[in-house]
């Protein structure tokens, strides 16, 4: 078998790779492993970004910053299986210090979400005007509440990590979350 051959057949195997392997190889100094485990978790990063940042722009140099600090960190990560709630950690405190230096109140971009092409016009529409709807219920929302359900519904954060990153107690974190789901119900009736 050629030397070609070989590394034609480990590329696919390589990026379908667990987290806990591409960590591992990243970590013997394989920046390719880094890269597959970077792209494959960037666009979330990103999406997680936008929302708590509510500029795409910000969210950008927020990804890419939080990517050096994962590269240059990743001998911290204790759990190299759990990489991806990592990554959305180190984005959600690179946000959070960066929406702690602007103004206090902060908007949000409506994200993008394009449905299948599989599915009709009809409901592409319907799906852009479901998402526009949350974005702007999202937008009514007390800052904190919109912090907080972000982080839990897009971060994938838990309660106790909320709680640190916003400087809060997991009670008031939970009464946060409860307020902002309760007012989203009510503004998204309409779409049930």
């Amino acid at each position: 078998m050629s030397e070609n051959q070989s590394k034609a057949g480990t590329v696919p195997k390589i990026n379908t790779a667990s987290d806990a392997l591409l960590v591992e190889r990243a970590l013997d100094g394989d920046v390719r492993s880094f890269e597959i485990l970077a792209r494959r978790y960037a666009s979330l990063m990103r999406t997680y970004a936008t929302r708590l940042l509510g500029s795409n722009a910000e969210a950008d140099d927020v990804v890419q910053e939080a990517l050096v600090v994962a590269w240059t960190t990743l001998d911290s990560l204790a759990e190299p299986a759990k990489a991806k709630s990592w990554l959305m950690r180190i984005v959600s405190h690179k946000s959070i210090d960066l929406v702690r230096k602007r103004k206090p109140s902060t908007d949000l971009d409506s994200v993008e979400v394009a449905a299948p092409a599989r599915d009709s016009p009809e409901r592409q529409a319907l799906a852009g005007s479901q998402m526009s709807a949350l974005s702007e219920a999202l937008d009514r929302l007390p800052p904190m509440q919109r912090r907080c359900w972000t982080m839990r519904e897009i971060g994938e954060n838990s309660y106790e990590e909320i709680a640190e990153q916003l400087d809060m107690t997991s009670t008031a974190v939970r009464g946060q979350l409860a307020r902002a789901r309760t007012a989203l119900m009510k503004e998204m009736e309409g779409w049930r």
